[in-house]
């Protein structure tokens, strides 16, 4: 069994304040694989307190586009050195499948850095703007320290998503990571320390939500970056309200596939599902809600059921494993809750339901296709965070998208046609943040984020960087000109 007592604070592995540690179960196997210390808030004031050390004292905020740029890069190129050590490490914290842990998991962590590393050479981080009054130099300057709240379904992943564009923008960061995946946290600290990163630009203490609230509220704080379930959005979102503070929310979604009637459902069936079942569906992106056309409906059950009965169902740690377990057995009751409540409101499983009977250990749930659900039910309401998804009929491309709309969410979304013309008129008629036409995808290089209750900002793009930069303008006498700033 793995046992840490450190966190990485001020560049250096330091002992924890507290004694209280957290166990870090394996959903495969329901033992203990390790210890980590559980934060104190002694440990988040001395974590903010090398962050805003390093950015008031420190070189970071004051170094060039370039040279923040050669550190990303360098932080990339270490995480893809380890790239199957994080992956399985991954895979044995949270139950992700190897496979989907090296792509979804640290292969996309390091396009994320690859990215902002591009960026930050390219970006108007100052602009000669020709104004009314005379010229304007528009500076776009680091917000400063960054509280970072990632959860566990892709902890890696998401915490790129905010130490990229902070890095870039010459921000320092404060970065806590779920208790149930604390483990890759440590192999990012280390490679951390390889790719030179100054000491106090990232700090990494793992802890509870008490703890994590002592975080968002710290008076050091400039900006909060949290991606989690929508509940604890609005908890922060309130909390930085008060305080006037930056925040980016990345929330909770429950998307809709809406499948026209001309799609092929040889090739629109395992991409759908792809989705809808990617990392065991504890994913704020699965596509769990699948709207089908009326006359096509029965074709369409069919076709997911087969589906859906030949993924692989076990060791995460095994390649050929499609679906693992749920992170916690907390999870595994939450899922198999909104299945009984499901078929208490009406609905019927055509797939699954269960827990597999092959597997004596673990928190498995089977992958489920549910059909006869209504559109006002929990389960096509509510997010459930597991391998479950909801087929609805619909009589018209009109209602379909109406069916989409009908939620409080509005993260993702995506539509299956021949005729890509018809699909992006449906893309831009529903609303969510991202869509994508005939699969599943983010694209790095465009914004990330959420409508209505999945979020506020966005991550990705160079809408993730402007998230971790404050404007300044500075007016200047007519006919100023500022060598090496080009004019807007």
């Amino acid at each position: 069994m793995e046992t840490r007592e450190h966190f990485y604070i001020d560049g250096s592995f330091v002992k924890a304040a507290g004694t209280a540690t957290i166990d870090v179960i394996s959903p495969h196997t329901e033992q203990v694989i390790a210890r980590v210390p559980d934060g104190t808030v002694a440990d988040i004031d001395r974590a903010v307190a090398a962050a805003r050390a390093a950015f008031d004292d420190g070189p970071w905020s004051r170094t060039t586009p370039t040279e923040r740029s050669e550190r990303i890069s360098a932080l990339s190129a270490a995480i893809n050195a380890r790239m199957d050590e994080f992956a399985r490490t991954i895979s044995a914290e949270n139950g992700s499948p190897y496979t989907f842990s090296i792509m979804g998991q640290v292969l996309s962590s390091t396009m994320v850095l690859d990215y902002y590393a591009g960026l930050a050479q390219t970006y108007a981080f100052e602009e000669l703007r020709p104004g009314l009054m005379g010229p304007a130099l528009v500076r776009r300057e680091p917000v400063g320290v960054v509280a970072a709240v990632v959860p566990w379904n892709v902890p890696l992943f998401t915490a790129m998503l905010k130490i990229a564009p902070a890095l870039a923008a010459g921000c320092t960061v404060v970065l806590k990571p779920a208790p149930e995946t604390p483990l890759d946290a440590y192999l990012l600290a280390e490679c951390l320390d390889e790719a030179a990163i100054p000491k106090g630009v990232v700090n990494i203490v793992i802890a509870g939500r008490e703890v994590g609230e002592h975080l968002v509220t710290h008076p050091d704080i400039d900006k909060i970056a949290f991606t989690g379930s929508t509940a604890a959005g609005k908890r922060i979102g309130a909390l930085a309200g008060e305080r006037l503070r930056r925040v980016t929310l990345e929330l909770g979604g429950k998307s809709a596939a809406i499948i026209l009637d001309d799609a092929d459902l040889a090739t629109t069936v395992p991409a759908l599902l792809g989705s809808s079942f990617m990392n065991n569906g504890q994913a704020c992106v699965a596509q769990t809600r699948v709207l089908a056309p009326r006359d096509r409906y029965t074709e369409v059950v069919e076709a997911l059921c087969e589906f859906a009965g030949k993924q692989v169902v076990g060791d995460p740690l095994d390649p050929a494993t499609e679906i693992g377990p749920l992170v916690a057995e907390r999870q595994r009751t939450r899922v198999e809750g909104y299945i009984a409540t499901a078929q208490a409101e009406g609905g019927k499983i055509a797939y699954g339901g269960g827990r597999p009977a092959h597997l004596s250990s673990g928190w498995y749930v089977e992958p489920t296709v549910f059909v006869d659900v209504d559109v006002k039910s929990t389960l096509a309401q509510e997010e459930v965070f597991g391998p479950v998804v909801a087929v609805i009929p619909y009589d018209s491309p009109d209602e379909a998208v109406k069916i989409a709309n009908d939620s409080e969410y509005g993260l993702s979304g995506s539509v299956f046609t021949s005729d890509v013309a018809a699909g992006i008129d449906i893309a831009r008629r529903v609303r969510t943040g991202t869509y994508t036409v005939n699969g599943f995808s983010l694209e790095f290089g465009a914004p990330f984020g959420g409508y209505k209750n999945s979020g506020i900002g966005r991550e990705l793009g160079p809408e993730g960087l402007a998230a971790y930069l404050e404007s300044k303008s500075i007016c200047l006498p007519a006919g100023t000109e500022v060598p090496g700033v080009p004019t807007a």
